[in-house]
């Protein structure tokens, strides 16, 4: 095991850190480690693919004049690939309904056609995503990690 992760969960074990924050901590080592390989070799490593989409909703700030965050949001991309396999498993009456659902809310969406593979194509066009929306009173922000 990497030295820096044993301290990692050494600090996580002794309650310095919190799980989350141990989990960044480890993705950051994770991202490195690539970077000091690829220096010492002429080929570059290939880019991680995406383990979450996450998304955040700021609305003003708090009495620390930092961000308040209102929503945060991470879903694991496993869940989404999870998602789409038990869609097969939905009747078609009942995915009918939910299409005619969608089509009334706006969105023109055929639950039907979306298969494993089409999910992973999706995904692997997701690594770039990053989506920012301002206004006035809020930010948010669609981003894949």
């Amino acid at each position: 095991m990497n030295e820096n992760r044993k301290k990692i969960l050494e600090m996580l074990a002794a309650g310095h850190i919190t799980a989350d924050e141990a989990e960044r901590l480890m993705m950051a080592l994770d991202k490195e480690q690539p970077a000091a390989s690829a220096s010492s070799s002429a080929e570059p490593a290939p880019k991680p693919k995406p383990k979450y989409l996450r998304v955040q909703v700021q609305d003003g700030v708090d009495a620390n004049n930092k961000p308040r965050s209102v929503v945060n949001v991470r879903v694991p991309m496993q869940l989404l690939r999870s998602g789409v396999k038990l869609a097969g498993l939905i009747p078609v009456q009942a995915m009918e309904q939910a299409n005619s659902a969608l089509r009334k809310e706006g969105l023109n969406i055929d639950l039907n056609q979306i298969k494993p593979e089409n999910l992973e194509e999706l995904v692997d066009q997701l690594d770039e995503l990053t989506v920012d929306v301002d206004d006035r009173n809020s930010k948010v922000r669609v981003f894949c990690e």
